[in-house]
């Protein structure tokens, strides 16, 4: 389901009775608006449910009007509803961007009209964001790369023959992925890549993409799938060759499939990135910026297109195994109902420290 035209209301005592202090008695800013753009509902959960519920949690402890939008994979409504919030008054503007180039727009406009933009989770290349929030997706690609020598499938054999399922070309992050897992495949001996393509962050599209190579290359033994939603469909086509269990599997974002595939054992290990680590991180941003603040960023990213040095809040990723699989829903990431909702997956989810109401 889409998440369109979210409103998330400051208190009631500062925008409907007209307060003039907050709760801890300083002066609200003159602009408690935030805009914020996310890209599609297709891609990943995260974009429907944990990020649109952490940043109306956020947006209301940090008393500011957040209008959450989605703009289901069209980079013309994402514009649109820029333009929207841009009208509405927002001061600060969070953007997801579906491409550098429509990014890179939205940014541009946003700036004519002296609102502050950040981009969250995705850089946009060429862009004027004045911040940049999100993991440290070299590092994300990293333990992708590491720990995909550590599957039990692969782990000890002499040669490995692997492919790659890389994200989409217009995601900044799935460069920066894929940057990450070559820099480890690449060194690790023995270790031969027969085939790379993206999957375009689409299911479909990796399903097709895999069915060739593993036509191609019937003896592979292991997949680097840039995440979850991909790599399902990888699964699904070993399973109709009987392959399950016999080829490693990577995968990112800790999903509710994700997570049962590695309880079940066909993926290897996700990735886990909780949304708070961005989500908390941004809207304190925002709300800094909008009482007049000049927040300095720990570090910098160097934007590919202009080699700008963009100030930059960057969390760390957690690998995912079968040790730790539990990690997700005890932390409130994803539900235990979303994770086990069949009586099977209720018994594998018990079997792996997953308690089910």
């Amino acid at each position: 389901m889409a998440v369109t035209g979210v409103v998330v209301a400051a208190t009631a005592g500062l925008t409907a009775c007209g307060d003039k202090t907050t709760s801890s008695g300083s002066t609200p800013p003159a602009n408690n608006k935030v805009g914020i753009l996310l890209p599609d509902t297709a891609t990943s959960p995260r974009w429907v449910s944990a990020d649109p519920t952490e940043l109306r949690k956020q947006c209301d402890a940090a008393k500011l009007t957040c209008y959450i939008d989605n703009a289901n994979g069209s980079a013309t409504t994402q514009q649109s509803q820029a333009q929207a919030l841009i009208n509405t008054g927002v001061g600060v503007l969070l953007v997801v961007n579906l491409d550098s180039g429509s990014g890179k727009a939205i940014e541009a406009l946003a700036k004519q009209h002296n609102v502050v933009t950040i981009d969250y989770d995705r850089l946009t290349a060429g862009g004027t964001a004045s911040y940049y929030v999100s993991y440290d997706n070299v590092k994300v690609g990293e333990d992708q790369g590491t720990a995909l020598t550590q599957a039990p499938e692969v782990k000890g054999k002499a040669a490995v023959g692997y492919v790659e399922i890389d994200g989409a070309p217009t995601d900044n992050n799935a460069a920066q992925f894929a940057q990450g897992y070559n820099s480890v495949l690449s060194k690790q001996p023995g270790w031969t890549k027969l085939a790379d393509q993206t999957g375009n962050w689409d299911a479909a599209t990796a399903q097709t993409v895999f069915t060739t190579m593993l036509g191609q290359h019937p003896n592979l033994n292991a997949v680097m799938v840039a995440n979850d939603t991909m790599a399902q469909s990888v699964i699904n086509v070993l399973k109709a060759q009987g392959l399950v269990g016999k080829v490693a599997v990577s995968g990112q974002d800790a999903t509710a499939g994700g997570l049962d595939n590695v309880m079940a054992g066909s993926q290897a290990f996700t990735i886990y990135k909780p949304v708070a680590g961005e989500a908390d991180v941004a809207i304190k941003l925002a709300g800094q910026i909008l009482a007049g603040q000049k927040p300095t960023a720990p570090t910098t990213v160097k934007d590919p297109s202009t080699g700008r040095a963009v100030p930059a809040y960057l969390a760390d990723p957690t690998v995912i195994t079968k040790a730790n699989v539990a990690l997700p829903v005890t932390d409130g990431y994803v539900t235990a109902a979303a994770v086990c909702p069949t009586p099977a997956l209720v018994a594998l989810c018990s079997a792996n420290g997953i308690k089910t109401p």
